[in-house]
């Protein structure tokens, strides 16, 4: 109960941050990342704070094997920046400038009853799901629904 308890505060928090930092508006966003235009520095100093933030974190996080909460720490492994990171992180920020959204501040829109928050949620969705019949493909050779066929 405890981790619930904890999860929907930090959810909270979270959303109520990226409402009063700007980042659920997309026009906001993307004002930041008009460099040719005119640009709004703002959300700068946000990604800075969080950034900072996270960089604490991590290093407690780091030392530890239990959260404050008792739960297990699990902190990503991999190290390596290969092609998929990349390109990845390329169709991510495409996204984001075209849309105004990241996932974070996409469902924080879609729960003040924005649209455009509705239409990039879904696509995000879609991408995922997308992702993951990718990714089967790609392990297994086939996808995650289809049994291979063994030679009769």
């Amino acid at each position: 109960m405890a981790l619930l308890l904890t999860s929907l505060l930090a959810g909270l928090v979270f959303g109520l941050g990226l409402i009063v930092s700007g980042m659920a508006d997309p026009a906001k966003v993307l004002g930041f990342l008009d460099l040719a235009g005119s640009w709004d520095p703002s959300l700068a100093f946000v990604m800075g704070g969080a950034i900072a933030v996270g960089l604490v974190a991590f290093f407690i996080a780091g030392r530890r094997t239990l959260s404050f909460i008792g739960a297990e720490m699990r902190l990503p492994a991999a190290r390596r920046i290969d092609r998929r990171l990349v390109g990845g992180s390329l169709l991510f920020g495409i996204g984001w400038g075209i849309a105004g959204f990241c996932p974070g501040p996409g469902l924080v829109a879609l729960g003040m009853g924005e649209f455009k928050a509705l239409v990039f949620v879904a696509a995000m969705l879609a991408g995922m799901g997308l992702f993951e019949l990718l990714e089967a493909v790609r392990i297994h050779g086939t996808t995650a629904g289809t049994a291979e066929k063994t030679p009769g």
